[in-house]
């Protein structure tokens, strides 16, 4: 899934009509879970949702729900269309929603991650609360429910979201004839997060942020750089693992930053066992967790990139 700033359209213009929509009565809790002040939208599906049913989403996939933040993404023209055309959450609920069975009930803003999955998947991927003319699922789709084998991957518990800011790269390899249309590609998991192209440059600036929800358990964030083709794949310009469980055992044992002055509160240490250039030093700063990254890509002649990441809670 990309939370890439793709700078398309006329931002001030489309986040101006999302905030709009955002301020209707029926958008101002969550689509699923009825928590307050949802933060986040399923543009294809034209929800809005809170960062807990957020994470859900994301894990469906951007074939079932494209999930944006309403205040940190830039969002393309046809995503806030897409948007405005459905109009919020009471209109697509009136679709998603139109035939709950008894016995089943939404759930609240403090259900357990299996509940609010379980409503979730049932509510968008497998169709099952729509009025059986209008779902568009497979027979093996429709018949499957949420505790066959092939999808406990799904059953995932998010204890947070990473934001990574795409900084800069420097003496990126070339693939082009002299140069490179680089991007970075971002996978956790199942999720992916894909920056947007530079043309022809080497040196590309970026500042760009993208985002990821962070199961339990989960291991490393893999990096990957790329020069885009129109008519071939695309060209591999060097890779990297990005650990960021110093991150979360760093932000966990502190718990809300907002508590604490600036200070250093962890550390991953660079060694021949991963691409750092030097030690990644923790920091809580203004009342966030971030993390500076400096990293050398692997498998290449040549590349570095320079990252921040932020833990966001929850709870936040």
């Amino acid at each position: 899934m990309s939370y890439s700033a793709a700078g398309q359209g006329n931002d001030s213009s489309g986040k101006r009509r999302i905030r709009d929509l955002l301020s209707q009565p029926d958008n101002l809790v969550c689509a699923d879970c009825s928590a307050p002040d949802p933060k986040w939208a399923s543009a294809n599906i034209g929800v809005f949702i809170c960062l807990k049913c957020c994470g859900v989403h994301r894990s469906l996939g951007t074939h079932i729900s494209k999930v944006l933040s309403v205040t940190l993404d830039e969002w393309s023209d046809d995503d806030v269309d897409s948007m405005i055309e459905i109009g919020g959450n009471a209109s697509a609920n009136s679709v998603y929603e139109a035939f709950i069975p008894d016995g089943v009930s939404k759930p609240g803003p403090d259900a357990s991650p299996d509940q609010r999955m379980q409503f979730i998947r049932s509510k968008y991927e497998h169709q099952e609360f729509l009025k059986p003319s209008l779902r568009i699922t497979s027979v093996k789709g429709s018949n499957s429910s949420s505790q066959e084998p092939q999808h406990l991957e799904g059953m995932v518990e998010f204890i947070g979201l990473l934001k990574v800011t795409l900084k800069k790269g420097t003496n990126l390899a070339v693939r082009d004839m002299r140069s490179s249309d680089s991007y970075v590609l971002l996978t956790l998991g199942q999720q992916t997060a894909k920056s947007t192209v530079m043309k022809s440059n080497l040196n590309p600036v970026w500042n760009e942020e993208l985002m990821l929800s962070v199961p339990r358990d989960c291991g490393s964030v893999k990096l990957q750089v790329f020069d885009y083709d129109t008519f071939s794949a695309d060209d591999i310009m060097g890779e990297a693992g990005i650990d960021i469980q110093p991150l979360i055992t760093s932000a966990m044992a502190f718990g809300d930053p907002e508590m604490f002055g600036d200070m250093q509160i962890g550390k991953w240490l660079k060694s021949r066992d991963n691409a750092l250039i030097e030690d990644s030093i923790i920091n809580i700063t203004d009342g966030k967790v971030k993390q500076e990254v400096h990293i050398k890509l692997q498998n290449v002649e040549s590349g570095e990139l320079e990252l921040e990441l932020e833990w966001l809670r929850l709870d936040q």
